[in-house]
């Protein structure tokens, strides 16, 4: 979508280009105060000058505040179709959120839901051109002033030139009023070339502001006509080669979902094949296992029934060895004791023996 193509603000610029032209009107005006006052309104004979004038610039000024006008309205358009662009790109449920209910966009989006409703068919061109009908309806004044405007400078010139006329008639007729109708045809010339320049001055600026409205209108429709092709056609129009090609993007979908489904099975069986043989390496594993805590077990009994049976065997051993030492050491007594019993004798016989100890 061409975002910033919708988001200028072209009467905007208008606007600012009307207040800069008017700014420069009165300046000129102000300057050129004297001359202007001479010119228009001094020395005039009759009131045709002023009264013509005075009307182009009266239908000058409505023209222009026509304009202004739409301007302005045109303004608030073109800040609707902001929002709804906003509101397009923030995803938002509601498009008309916060938009002026009596916009052209928000009027464009119920009358195509209006249509839906009724089960009827919905035709762009012929929603462009009704809008494009309804807004050239709203520009007959601006229309008319612009076609008549330069014809007031034409009426002007007819008129003045009639008074110019008179004057020469009364030339002819009488030499006694010549200066009176040498005057009337001097202010008679005098009033075509104001009236002519006014209205030349007044239809350059009127047309040229009439051109602008026309193309912000323009620029205002075809964004209008953007949003409702690029858009709003999509959700509401079901045509039937839109329903072949959804039809189409269906199936390609569910065959794509398929092979997917199937990629999905082969992952499957792979896995569980893989599972399968993961358990039965497990199991052998465990069988390994099993049989080796069987050996390891009746290696620790066997091993436990030898340190038993060494044991035992060291036990009696120690036994055996403590009694054959007690037995030792029971003979080593009595024979001591006999040694001390012969000692005791031995000195008993040998007095001086005994005297020695």
């Amino acid at each position: 979508m061409d975002i910033q193509r919708l988001l200028t603000r072209l009467s905007l610029n208008i606007i600012i280009q009307f207040g800069v032209v008017v700014v420069i009107i009165g300046i000129a005006i102000a300057w050129n105060y004297d001359f202007i006052f001479q010119f228009y309104f001094e020395n005039q004979q009759t009131r045709t000058g002023i009264i013509i004038n005075s009307g182009i610039a009266s239908l000058m000024l409505i023209g222009m505040l026509n304009i202004l006008y739409h301007l302005i309205r045109y303004g608030r358009e073109e800040q609707a179709i902001a929002g709804f662009v906003n509101n397009i790109e923030s995803f938002k449920v509601d498009l008309m959120e916060g938009l002026p209910p009596h916009s052209i966009i928000v009027k464009r989006l119920l009358t195509m839901k209006s249509i839906e409703a009724a089960a009827g068919e919905i035709n762009h061109s012929a929603l462009s051109a009704m809008l494009t009908a309804d807004e050239s309806t709203k520009f007959g004044l601006i229309k008319f002033i612009n076609n008549i405007l330069i014809l007031t400078g034409v009426l002007g010139t007819i008129v003045s030139l009639s008074i110019s006329l008179l004057g020469a008639s009364d030339l002819i007729d009488s030499a006694a009023g010549s200066l009176g109708g040498m005057g009337l045809v001097i202010h008679g010339m005098s009033t075509a070339l104001s009236t002519t320049i006014t209205a030349i001055v007044s239809y350059v600026i009127f047309g040229y502001f009439y051109t602008r409205i026309n193309d912000v209108q323009t620029h205002l429709i075809s964004g209008i006509e953007h949003l409702t092709s690029v858009y709003l056609m999509p959700q509401f129009v079901k045509r039937s080669d839109f329903i072949v090609n959804k039809m189409g993007d269906l199936i390609k979908s569910i065959i794509h979902a398929t092979d997917n489904l199937k990629n999905t099975q082969k992952i499957y069986h792979a896995s569980a094949l893989t599972l399968k043989e993961t358990i039965s390496s497990n199991q052998e594993q465990i069988n390994h296992m099993s049989v080796g805590l069987s050996e390891v077990k009746s290696l620790l009994a066997d091993n436990i029934k030898n340190t038993q049976e060494i044991y035992h065997a060291s036990t009696q051993t120690l036994q055996e060895t403590i009694s054959s030492n007690q037995e030792q050491i029971n003979r080593l007594g009595s024979d001591l004791s006999e040694i001390k019993s012969l000692l005791r004798e031995g000195f008993r016989l040998s007095p001086a023996h005994a005297d020695d100890k």
